[in-house]
């Protein structure tokens, strides 16, 4: 089916082992929002990922005229489309804190992901990326206070949509985290994995990845 030349219902493209569609996928579920979704080889591209995205890459949104690609893009777009519940914070200050985090988990956190679990990567590569990965999340242990039941603060934002997938997949990347240092991050991971919308934006790959 062609989505091009015509108004269609809103469409995403992701891949079903991909950190960055599963962000998408959270947020959909956060606020309810009815998409068709199209699950993409990524070897074998659909055409239409092509219209949506000429690079080809994962996660790609369309909404009527509108076609979009990159996770946090189209993140920021379905919040400020469908603004309840709000998944970013109200005030400039909060906002720009939640932006500058999300920077971080990018650099420190999902590119590190990405070279753990790509493909003809050297085992030397891979072993580093996954021990910086390993620290990273042990420094950053001390923002999950016992205080707060998510990321930020009590509310659900965009940042635990980005944080909560790569937490998810690390059974699956061999890394274990040191209970003792861990404690309130454990708390945290159990908070949202429990969460509906968590549960119901896995994919059947995903649901494989945890071994709990």
């Amino acid at each position: 089916m062609s989505i091009s030349g015509r108004r269609t219902p809103m469409v995403l493209f992701s891949n079903s082992s991909d950190q960055y569609s599963h962000r998408v996928r959270l947020v959909l579920r956060e606020k309810r929002i009815a998409v068709k979704e199209i699950a993409v080889d990524l070897v074998n591209l659909d055409e239409d990922l092509i219209v949506a995205n000429p690079t080809g890459e994962v996660p790609a949104l369309v909404d009527r005229d509108l076609q979009l690609y990159h996770s946090i893009v189209i993140m920021e777009y379905l919040d400020e489309r469908y603004p309840h519940p709000p998944l970013l914070p109200i005030y400039p200050v909060a906002r720009a804190e939640a932006r500058l985090m999300i920077h971080r988990i990018e650099q420190e956190w999902a590119l590190r992901v990405d070279v753990i679990a790509g493909k003809g990567v050297r085992s030397g590569k891979r072993e580093q990326a996954r021990n910086e990965l390993r620290e990273s999340i042990i420094a950053f242990a001390h923002h999950f206070s016992d205080q707060r039941k998510f990321f930020l603060n009590n509310e659900f934002t965009i940042v635990d949509c980005c944080v909560a997938p790569v937490l998810w997949r690390l059974d699956s990347l061999d890394i274990t985290l040191p209970p003792q240092q861990t404690k309130n991050l454990r708390r945290y991971m159990n908070n949202v994995f429990s969460r509906e919308s968590f549960r119901t934006s896995l994919s059947e790959v995903e649901e494989e990845m945890r071994r709990d």
